[in-house]
């Protein structure tokens, strides 16, 4: 029997949701009526069959990218390689790194080809494309650890700001990290762009060797994991305060690397509570209760 993605409004008639296996995206669109009704048609149709084309090229997809030119056919899976390209030559990266932002920014360009939209977003799991019309903003919600509740600060995109992707990673997200970074959000150009670079930022925040750091093979815990039998983060125990901001640091020259190559906007490194943050962006301190934030998605 052929799987069907599944594809409706959520209750609140203006979002729309599209799920297939792994894929859980929440999209949301503004502008005249029809646009909107068109914008959610075409995100729909391109959907259908989105998984089934990765999947096709899964096995290539979970190598080591290099430098030279990919073998790579499908739009979403060449545009999941242009992401990493620029880390293959120092680095062990697979396109796998920015799959979420990949798919992301694929719908939302689907949209925006029939619609004139005022704004626009495509949210796969925090990995988010966006669209801002002239005078347009969007609040994102910044969480310490994405595995908890509660907005703690902000970060406000503008339509004159080049950020059009927002991306986090850590070893409390969806994906195995080879860092011990609690979250680190990474604005950028676009979405695709933004997921690579959360990937590679996380993974340099690390102690490498200490005691408190409890590490497994990926294939260990996920036989077909793209890491092989790297060492990724199970545990973070008890650390130092000079530990943390080692660990930080390391981190944040990275990120620092990606700003002066113009890769990434901005960055936000969370650790045990603390933060940094890389680039020119005001972080927005909230109030300990809950809070909507007017477009907010917890990043």
């Amino acid at each position: 029997m052929t799987r069907l993605p599944q594809i409706a409004l959520l209750s609140d008639g203006r979002r729309l949701h599209l799920q297939d296996g792994p894929i859980d995206l929440i999209v949301e669109a503004r502008g005249p009526a029809h646009d909107v009704r068109m914008a959610y048609e075409a995100a729909a149709r391109r959907f259908t069959g989105l998984l089934d084309a990765l999947c096709a090229e899964l096995p290539e997809l979970r190598r080591a990218a290099l430098p030279a030119a990919s073998s790579l056919t499908g739009t979403v899976a060449r545009r999941m390689y242009a992401a990493v390209a620029p880390y293959a030559w120092d680095r062990f990266i697979t396109p796998m790194a920015a799959v979420a932002g990949s798919v992301a920014e694929e719908i939302l360009g689907a949209m925006l080809d029939v619609a004139t939209l005022d704004q626009a977003y495509v949210n796969n799991g925090g990995d988010i494309a966006l669209h801002l019309g002239p005078g347009a903003h969007f609040s994102i919600g910044l969480m310490d650890r994405p595995d908890r509740d509660g907005v703690m600060r902000s970060m406000r995109v503008d339509a004159d700001d080049p950020v059009r992707g927002i991306a986090t990673s850590g070893r409390h997200g969806r994906s195995f990290s080879l860092g011990i970074a609690d979250a680190v959000t990474v604005l950028a150009a676009t979405a695709s762009q933004a997921d690579a670079a959360a990937t590679v930022i996380a993974n340099a925040v690390d102690l490498p060797g200490h005691p408190a750091i409890i590490r497994q093979p990926a294939n260990e815990l996920q036989p077909d994991s793209d890491l092989g039998a790297r060492l990724v983060t199970r545990e973070v125990g008890e650390m130092s305060q000079d530990e943390i901001a080692t660990a930080l640091e390391s981190g944040a020259e990275c990120a620092r690397q990606l700003f002066d190559r113009g890769l990434i906007e901005a960055a936000v490194l969370r650790l045990c509570g603390d933060m940094l943050v890389i680039g020119t962006r005001d972080i927005e301190e909230q109030r300990p209760r809950p809070l909507v934030l007017e477009n907010a998605v917890d990043a």
